[in-house]
């Protein structure tokens, strides 16, 4: 139980601009800050919040209330642990009465998710510097990789010995229960009830929520065993939904606020190699297909997405329709390629900073006109092939919820082409139409449909 009068410290400490700001985007304009709701979807910035009365306002969907109730909501934090980010946030020591080992155990699951994982953090993070298995085998391998220490320590990666139970041994003798340890994804138990180590033998990579609290794990083994997958993750809790995070959200979100960019690779890797290039705007989807979840929170920030792809053709053409998400959502999408052979983490270690900059700068190149040549470079003369690609790129076209740049991009489009300007604009009225009865729900027309692509 916290104290009143620290609870009040910590009120009267709080700056609600401050609070927010750290999740959401926010620009000043006269008196108040205006930004993206993040409690529901909008293009048009609603979300208002008034240093002077110390609260935040959504005339979009009605949200409001202070610093406290907007950490309960957002981050769905309890009364308690919002008291407790806060006093954290302005270095406020929080005097309450001490609790049992049993009464910090009955806490809520999500509190006690919470706990397990910035403890497991920091046991693996100990075993990697400070035990000689660590260091021989997981520290060796981090700097052939190539990361600098300064760099391994900020992003908090860490080893799990080889030994079968050797967290778990540690985690119980702390206190912490198997049936919790199961839920945080550290321990599975075989059928006679004994625990053993999930991640044993493999690096791991916290991956933190947008408060700085670590959340979940990747963990890669370091055997050769093609049989071994080589990432075994976090399940999902409720701490960790893996679709609405994003790796290496927590130490990129203030660059890519400020320069209203977001880089999105693939990998843990990626993005830590890019990080120490000084590319700190950077995120990973952590090998997942990209969800509507995940490309919110990016444009909670910035208004640009820049995807970086390897040279691999085939992964490219994969990931295409996923990405047609980002152009639903009203960001603009850039795209990058490395030469063959290469990705983001090998690349930003083959050349300097400034040639990786310089490359992400030169390099990058509206998402339609990839798209557009990517996939009739692949149908070359074949008049089927070709069409189906011209088909799949004006579907990408009309995602696009702005009408002007939505005309711009027909008009683009038909000289890449080489298709007549109207045919593309015909075709595209026949995705919207399709696209408006959908969202209908299959109802038949009622009236004809605007032409909206002129």
């Amino acid at each position: 139980m916290i104290l009143p009068h620290a609870i009040q410290e910590v009120k009267d400490a709080a700056r609600v601009e401050d609070v927010v700001g750290e999740f959401v985007a926010l620009k000043r304009k006269g008196p108040r800050f205006l930004g993206l709701c993040p409690f529901h979807n909008e293009k048009t910035p609603s979300f208002n919040v008034s240093p002077q009365l110390g609260i935040y306002k959504c005339f979009g969907c009605g949200e409001a209330g202070d610093s406290i109730t907007f950490l309960t909501k957002h981050e769905h934090l309890s009364y308690v642990e919002a008291i407790k980010w806060l006093g954290k946030r302005y270095n406020i020591d929080l005097p309450e009465e001490e609790q049992s080992a049993e009464q910090e155990l009955e806490q809520s699951e999500r509190e006690s998710l919470a706990v397990v994982q910035t403890w497991a953090q920091q046991w693996s993070t100990d075993q990697l510097w400070n035990t000689e298995e660590g260091r021989n085998i997981a520290l060796s391998y981090f700097r052939e990789r190539g990361f600098t220490e300064a760099t391994i320590k900020e992003f908090q990666l860490g080893y799990v010995p080889e030994r079968g139970n050797q967290f778990a041994a540690a985690a119980l003798a702390h206190g912490f229960k198997a049936e919790l340890l199961d839920k945080a994804g550290w321990i599975k138990r075989r059928d006679d009830g004994t625990p053993w180590d999930f991640f044993a033998g493999r690096v791991t990579f916290p991956i933190h929520g947008l408060s700085g609290q670590v959340i979940g794990f990747g963990a890669r083994t370091l055997k050769s065993d093609k049989k071994l997958p080589k990432y075994f993750n976090s399940p999902e809790s409720l701490l960790y939904v893996k679709s609405r995070s994003l790796y290496g959200i927590f130490q990129a979100k203030k660059v890519i606020a400020s320069t209203e960019l977001c880089y999105l690779v693939e990998g843990y890797t990626d993005v830590i190699s890019l990080h120490q290039a000084g590319i700190t705007n950077v995120v990973a989807s952590s090998g997942t297909s990209l969800t509507e979840d995940q490309v919110r929170l990016i444009k909670r920030y910035a208004p640009t997405v820049c995807i970086l792809y390897d040279g691999d053709a085939a992964g490219m053409k994969a990931s295409l329709r996923g990405i047609d998400l980002v152009l639903r959502e009203g960001l603009n999408v850039k795209v990058v390629t490395f030469p063959e052979g290469e990705d983001p983490d090998s690349f930003a270690k083959s050349h300097s900073s400034s040639e990786l900059t310089a490359h992400l700068t030169e390099k990058a190149q509206d998402f339609i006109v990839f798209k557009a040549g990517l996939l009739m470079a692949d149908s070359g003369d074949d008049p089927v092939k070709k069409a189906g690609a011209i088909h799949e790129i004006v579907e990408s076209v009309a995602l696009v919820p702005d009408m002007v740049l939505r005309s711009l991009y027909i008009k683009q489009c038909s000289r890449l082409l080489e298709v007549n300007e109207q045919a593309l604009l015909s075709e595209m009225n026949k995705v919207l139409r399709k696209q408006y009865r959908k969202k209908q729900g299959g109802r038949a027309d009622h009236g004809k449909i605007p032409e909206r692509g002129r």
